[in-house]
């Protein structure tokens, strides 16, 4: 490394660099054909990196280092990009592509960059348009390091990364969302936010990208360099930029933004959070959002044998004699426990007792402080008479493009994406008639630990002559942690039921079940869940018996 480095409270560092070109949209031009050198320096007390040709004292390049951002694309390459100043009619400045000889002068010079910034920052200095260095982003103060450290592991591993591209639902949908869609894509500025594989950009890029920008935060970053640098054909009109989109700069304003934030009741791990800060710091006020908008839905359900399987779960703390131990007192805790983990798995839609509602989310609306907190009122009428155990939810997201408005489902009967559905369950069902009206409120917590803590409410009235002058006579409410979830099951469980049997059928069945059950009022609880569990046991063998 040719550089002149002072002592502590240096002024100036100079490197040699292979080459140095503009980060342009679709190629990149070389500043110069001769060797290029980049000088640091603090003149005027502003910090400042200039790029000079190196038999030439004017600079070719000018960069002001308190509206800058270096990130490092691979271990010879980094880029350099900075905001316009305020007097500039656009709204970036250049962006250029550094070159090292080494990967030793590539983080030397990187350590350069950022020990300016901070001696200026300790000199009282401060970065315009609040410009992210060395203290903590958005991003930082809201999660839990423990938890994001988790997160960027899990999704910077490639097995986690083939699942999703192995739902072929989700990668197909969108797919053909980007591909039908050309005309929104086409000669556009692409920002993928969040962008994992790659897969994405590599979408974008084939419907005609002008240039992708794909953000990535974890390690995959690296292995999305490798997969578009595997795609020759598109990977010049894609720049990975490793970092978090609350922290990142960009050289240009984007047409739209891609990206893939949903999680589990779509709102698990927070990611929309991050989708809709990108939308605000980089997409242009006419830009599109790909997804657009999405909806959360829920409605009741009657489902005894997911009850009996999970209160059965606590009885192992009902025995007195454990090696000696009564386990009795951690009973009611444990019972608790297990019933404020939500269900995640595929249902079989009849089990629903109303038809849905929906909460919509408009990605190109809404504020990040609005998804902290979501309060969902509930009101349903019940289309059959059952044992309502709880509240089943799911979610779609609409890509509305110019051309074709394309829908992407997780609802029950639909084929099952990696998102399954979710049921959050009550530890105390209620009893409810064809008619009558069922209320409540679904509100949901954002919590540090990127999701969220759901508190639910349900009630029936009463119905019937006389309803008028009634008021509420049940009701029951949990309390449940959606980053704890229960993954019970793939695929829709397999009921026992006639080929030409009528919806709500299979309810009634289960419901004639257990009122069978309480035909003896002297029964004891935990006497009627074993009981209820030789009635299925029973009733699979004899199905069975009838197919064997």
């Amino acid at each position: 490394m040719e550089a002149s480095v002072e002592k502590k409270g240096h002024k100036k560092q100079e490197f040699t660099l292979a080459s140095v070109s503009e980060l342009a949209s679709s190629s990149s031009s070389a500043l110069s054909s001769s060797p290029i050198v980049a000088r640091f320096s603090a003149d005027g007390g502003i910090p400042e990196l200039r790029f000079y040709q190196e038999s030439q004292s004017v600079a070719v390049v000018n960069v002001d280092l308190r509206v800058a951002q270096l990130f490092k694309l691979g271990p010879l390459t980094s880029v350099c990009v900075s905001e316009a100043s305020d007097t500039s009619k656009e709204e970036y400045s250049r962006g250029v592509t550094i070159q090292f000889r080494n990967e030793a002068e590539n983080s030397a010079f990187h350590c350069a960059f950022e020990q300016l910034k901070e001696d200026f920052i300790s000199q009282g200095g401060r970065l315009p348009n609040g410009a992210i260095s060395v203290s903590k982003s958005k991003f930082d103060d809201k999660i839990e390091p423990s938890s994001a450290k988790m997160y960027f592991h899990y999704y910077g591993q490639l097995l986690h990364q083939q699942n999703m591209l192995q739902d072929y639902v989700r990668t197909g949908t969108y797919y053909a969302a980007v591909i039908e869609n050309r005309s929104d894509f086409y000669g556009r500025v692409v920002v993928d936010v969040g962008a994992g594989s790659g897969i994405l950009s590599l979408f974008a890029a084939q419907a005609g990208a002008k240039h992708v920008y794909a953000v990535e935060a974890s390690e995959m970053a690296e292995y999305a360099r490798k997969l578009i640098a595997g795609n020759p054909a598109l990977s010049q009109r894609i720049t990975v930029i490793k970092g978090k989109v609350e922290e990142v700069e960009l050289p240009e304003k984007a047409d739209i933004l891609i990206s893939e934030p949903m999680g589990t009741l779509l709102v698990n791990e927070r990611m929309l959070e991050s989708y809709v800060i990108a939308r605000d710091r980089f997409l242009q006020p006419s830009g599109k959002m790909f997804p657009t908008v999405g909806r959360i839905h829920m409605a009741p359900f009657s489902d005894e044998y997911l009850f009996v399987e999970i209160a059965n779960k606590a009885l192992f703390w009902q025995q007195e004699n454990y090696y000696g131990v009564n386990l009795t007192a951690l009973h009611g805790s444990a019972f608790q426990g297990y019933f404020s983990q939500p269900v995640v798995d595929a249902f079989d839609p009849r089990l629903l007792v109303a038809p849905s509602i929906s909460h919509l989310i408009d990605f190109t609306k809404v504020k990040e402080e609005d998804l902290y907190e979501i309060d969902i009122p509930l009101r349903f009428i019940a289309s059959v008479g059952a044992r309502v155990h709880g509240l089943a939810c799911w979610f779609d997201v609409l890509f509305n493009g110019s051309t074709v408005q394309r829908w992407l489902s997780t609802a029950p009967g639909a084929p099952t994406t990696h998102w399954y559905q979710l049921r959050c369950v009550l530890s105390q069902p209620l009893y409810v008639m064809a008619g009558q009206e069922i209320t409540g409120q679904l509100r949901m917590v954002a919590h540090n630990a990127q999701s969220y803590t759901i508190y639910l409410t349900l009630s029936a009235k009463m119905w019937g002559p006389g309803a008028d002058q009634g008021g509420v006579i049940q009701t029951s409410s949990c309390k449940l942690d959606l980053k704890e979830p229960y993954y019970r099951m793939s695929q829709p469980q397999a009921y026992t039921l006639a080929q030409d049997q009528q919806p709500h059928q299979l309810i009634q069945t289960q419901l004639s079940q257990h009122l069978a059950l309480n035909l003896n009022s002297s029964m004891s609880s935990q006497t009627t869940i074993f009981v209820d569990c030789i009635i299925v046991e029973r009733r699979k063998q004899s199905h069975s018996r009838t197919h064997h």
